[in-house]
């Protein structure tokens, strides 16, 4: 709307002097200035947009940082609006916002494809991940600060809205520009050629260095859409093959009590990092010791987990097989075989099998296919004890109930155990105190008031949880020392074993998916025989490379049992 300052021949309706060469100037001026403010806003547009699907994660956190790359996805929107503006006319708002819709879902794919593997170490598999998330997000949530958790709550609800908006004005101020023909041609152009670029760089041709491409979001969700279509296709239930030998007479561990400890995010990492083992050295000493003053030696090696970071299950249905299981399908169909286990063979040999799993908080319809004839989850355990973490118990009480049920009592036969730790479970605090008094950690009170609120006051730092971790890893080992002399009377064979590497936040970038394990006696023949045989190695240390996968650890562990 032209507003008249004065009538008149000598100005026009911006007030601005139609008289002499300088009044010309002036109008000349001021249409270029508005030119280039007319241009702000597109331009911010398309950075945006750019911006919003080229990000990167800052290991190891949930945040993000912003790069220079460019976005196909970008390039193809932009081509996309030109054509439906050449061809087609105005852009509907129909079209618009279902535009802004799909950008939405595209910077969420992207986030959760930069940040999930670094996080988490290994690609999302949303056919089996997926059903996890609830448990995990919950477990997570419960240490959190309260504070941390409403944050976390509001952002679910308001991040996608306020995505949605800026988004939705973004690509309106693209679609705008679009009605200038030139614009439109410039725009084309400039997107048709960073489509060939992106394009052409795959394919061999020879493309400046300084032009950098993000990964596209898309192929992620297609390769996710892939998967799940093979999993429900039944594919993914792969051809097992024949069962491992199972026939051992278990000779050289006859009459000992044998205890399977999968010790939780128990990886490489530990020994690997210099940083890591540094910390736990003086723990580690103290184990050591323990094992030498009750009369028994360990032996150690590295072997390669099938998970990392998480599904602890597929590591111990790997090892108790003998069958190499990566993932959830095939996890499903071994479970549907009638399959021989470590455990039906310590069965078969006289000894009570007995699983130990202070995490289960519902039925258990596997135990029957391993063949343990007792399993303690976390209400058969009955802690009444003050709560610590997602399970409220905890690693110590476990291990001191089940042996006042099933170790202590005598005469018995020989206990064949099978231990699933938790407390060295992400996000590893709160660690409970370690308590020497082992018959005290079975009452209501177990710690004194002093510890009990220095460990409830420790809260998980999410940009660095490796001191939580080495804290956590601390107290398992206390355990094990602890336990070892609570029953230096008896005759007693731990095979101590990580089940995978720590998530990626702790691990790191890259690294491998080895774990350590322990083989600690009072047997000679028995670590002889690994020793000579398996490439482990005398003490607590282990050295690399690994010495077996996890699902052919099991014929080793069996070759050092019996014959």
């Amino acid at each position: 709307m032209s507003i008249l300052w004065r009538t008149g021949p000598s100005y026009n309706a911006l007030g601005m002097s139609n008289m002499g060469g300088g009044g010309a100037g002036g109008t000349r001026g001021l249409s270029r200035r508005f030119s280039v403010v007319r241009w702000v806003g597109p331009v911010a547009a398309i950075v945006l947009l750019n911006v919003s699907l080229t990000f990167t994660n800052i290991w190891p956190t949930p945040r993000i940082r912003f790069t220079g790359d460019l976005s196909m996805e970008l390039a193809l929107c932009v081509l996309g609006l030109v054509c439906m503006r050449q061809w087609a006319g105005v852009p509907s708002r129909a079209a618009l916002r279902g535009l802004a819709g799909l950008w939405v879902v595209l910077i969420v794919g992207r986030y959760v494809e930069v940040t999930a593997t670094s996080l988490y170490g290994r690609d999302i598999n949303l056919y089996w991940d997926v059903r996890h998330m609830p448990n995990v997000g919950a477990m997570f949530a419960f240490v959190a600060d309260p504070w941390l958790r409403v944050a976390v709550g509001a952002g679910v609800v308001l991040v996608p809205v306020l995505l949605y908006l800026v988004a939705r004005w973004a690509i309106g101020s693209v679609a705008d520009t679009t009605r200038d023909v030139r614009v439109r041609r410039v725009l084309g152009l400039v997107a048709a050629a960073v489509l060939l670029l992106s394009i052409a760089r795959p394919l061999g041709a020879p493309v400046p260095e300084a032009i950098r491409f993000a990964d596209p979001v898309a192929p992620a969700y297609a390769r996710e859409l892939g998967e799940l279509v093979y999993e429900l296709s039944g594919a993914g239930m792969r051809d097992l093959g024949p069962p491992p030998d199972m026939r051992s007479d278990l000779s050289r561990v006859d009459g000992a009590d044998v205890f399977l400890v999968f010790l939780e995010s128990y990886g490489a990492i530990s020994w690997d990092r210099d940083a890591f083992a540094e910390a736990l050295a003086p723990t580690r000493a103290r184990l050591e010791a323990d094992i030498d003053q009750t009369g028994r030696a360990v032996a150690s090696a590295f072997v390669e987990s099938t998970t990392f970071g998480g599904e602890s299950w597929l590591a111990h249905i790997s090892l108790l097989s003998g069958t190499e299981v990566r993932d959830q399908g095939t996890n499903v169909r071994l479970m549907a075989q009638e399959r021989d286990t470590l455990v039906k063979l310590f069965g078969r040999s006289g000894y009570r099998t007995i699983a130990l799993m202070p995490g289960l908080l519902v039925g258990w319809p596997e135990g029957a296919f391993y063949g343990f004839e007792e399993v303690y989850g976390h209400e058969r355990l009955d802690y009444r004890g003050p709560p610590f973490g997602w399970w409220d118990l905890n690693d110590q009480f476990a291990l001191a109930r089940v042996d006042s049920l099933e170790i202590a009592p005598q005469p018995r036969p020989p206990a064949f155990v099978f231990f699933t730790t938790i407390t060295t479970h992400a996000p590893f605090v709160p660690a409970p105190p370690y308590q020497p008094d082992w018959a005290r950690v079975l009452t209501t009170t177990p710690y004194d008031a002093e510890a009990l609120d220095r460990a409830w006051s420790a809260w998980p730092d999410w940009m660095n949880l490796g001191p939580s971790y080495l804290e956590a890893l601390e107290y398992a080992f206390a355990n094990v020392g602890g336990y070892l002399h609570l029953r230096a009377d008896r005759d007693l064979v731990m095979i101590l074993i990580g089940d995978h590497q720590p998530p990626a936040l702790v691990s790191g970038e890259g690294a491998s998916w080895e774990v350590p394990v322990h083989v600690i006696a009072n047997r000679p023949a028995v670590l002889d025989r690994l020793v000579r045989n398996h490439r482990f190695v005398d003490g607590l240390e282990p050295r690399h490379p690994s010495v077996a996968a996890m699902d052919t650890l099991l014929p080793i562990l069996l070759d050092a049992f019996g014959d």
